[in-house]
């Protein structure tokens, strides 16, 4: 890879189960140390300095590039799977014709995650804490 990735930092909600487990993975794969995670429930998590309000980053997952810019909802994905070394799943998130139905499958999980982490997210965080 040619070009130097920059460093992005997540913004998650560490009162979902199963936004923990995938913030636990992904940190477990930070080798190069090009992810950075703040849980948007903690004094680390300043909206003014975000841009992005507590309430909007309930809605959706964000991200931030050590420049600045900001991405959301399913494109954070493919960025974050970039820097965990996870090129496999980076190109199947990244695939335009794909685009659509991640979009729509995200935003689905997202206004339900409290619900659909109660039942997947002690299970997910179960299994990556027991690969560790």
């Amino acid at each position: 890879m040619s070009q130097k990735l920059q460093k992005l930092t997540l913004f998650y909600d560490g009162a979902c189960p199963l936004c923990q487990a995938e913030i636990l993975f992904l940190s477990g794969r930070n080798q190069a140390g090009l992810l950075e995670f703040i849980d948007i429930n903690s004094e680390k998590y300043d909206p003014l300095k975000v841009g992005v309000s507590c309430e909007e980053a309930l809605a959706a997952m964000y991200g931030q590039y050590a420049d600045g810019a900001l991405i959301s909802g399913a494109a954070v994905f493919p960025a974050a799977y970039q820097r965990a070394n996870l090129p496999k799943l980076a190109w199947i998130f990244s695939r335009k014709s794909l685009q659509p139905a991640l979009q729509m499958g995200y935003r689905f999980f997202a206004k339900n995650r409290h619900a659909i982490s109660g039942l997947l997210g002690p299970g997910a965080l179960w299994l990556v804490k027991s690969s560790r």
